[in-house]
């Protein structure tokens, strides 16, 4: 379930202050949104996530879950005896988590049931990791702008704060992808382990 990126560029503005110390904040949002199929067997449920899924621009096809992920902010500017050097940066992240709810669930029978929750859970367990992945790199962004060697001016302060940007994003878009790659790897037998681990909880004989 790659994600999907609204605009993974940071927003940095321009801003000159004079004085103060460097400072660095992360403002985050995460919002989760559901999308409803239908059907009574296991194909209907294969048919349904196929068509109804999110669409993913990077692949051109639909997915079970999605999270999609932009990146902005603001940095700011000091003089520093002759040099130009940042002064704060605010990094704003919004992740909205895009899962499926099977609107036949409760009138499922055990087996199908059984298999639908483990699912569902599995793609809204690999889309958290999308947004905490994106928040991590959110957080270390500040302390690579806050880090950046003062400059001769601040347009070329500037371009090397865009230029840190870019390569932030860049090894964010690296992490997620490797995630994908070690997701999709492992799938089917990190199912397999998890059904049996629940048939083997349900048939366990409950205590009297």
């Amino acid at each position: 379930m790659p994600i999907a990126r609204l605009s993974i560029i940071a927003l940095l503005s321009l801003t000159f202050v004079t004085g103060g110390a460097a400072r660095a904040e992360t403002v985050m949002n995460k919002t989760v949104t559901y999308y409803s199929i239908g059907g009574r067997t296991a194909a209907d449920l294969d048919e349904a996530l196929s068509a109804g899924g999110p669409m993913m621009k990077s692949t051109g096809n639909r997915h079970p879950g999605a999270t999609r992920i932009k990146f902005g902010g603001t940095v700011t500017y000091v003089r520093r005896g002759d040099l130009c050097a940042v002064g704060s940066a605010k990094v704003t992240l919004s992740t909205r988590l895009i899962l499926p709810r099977w609107k036949n669930r409760n009138k499922a029978g055990t087996e199908l049931a059984l298999v639908w929750d483990t699912l569902s859970s599995d793609i809204k367990r690999h889309e958290e990791r999308h947004a905490e992945i994106a928040r991590n790199h959110a957080r270390q962004l500040e302390k690579t702008f806050l880090a950046l060697k003062p400059q001769a001016d601040c347009d070329r302060m500037q371009a090397a704060v865009t230029r840190a940007s870019e390569l932030g994003i860049q090894e964010h878009d690296r992490d997620q992808a490797r995630f994908d790659k070690v997701e999709a790897t492992n799938f089917d037998k990190r199912m397999v382990r998890l059904l049996k681990y629940k048939l083997d909880q349900l048939q366990k004989p409950k205590a009297p």
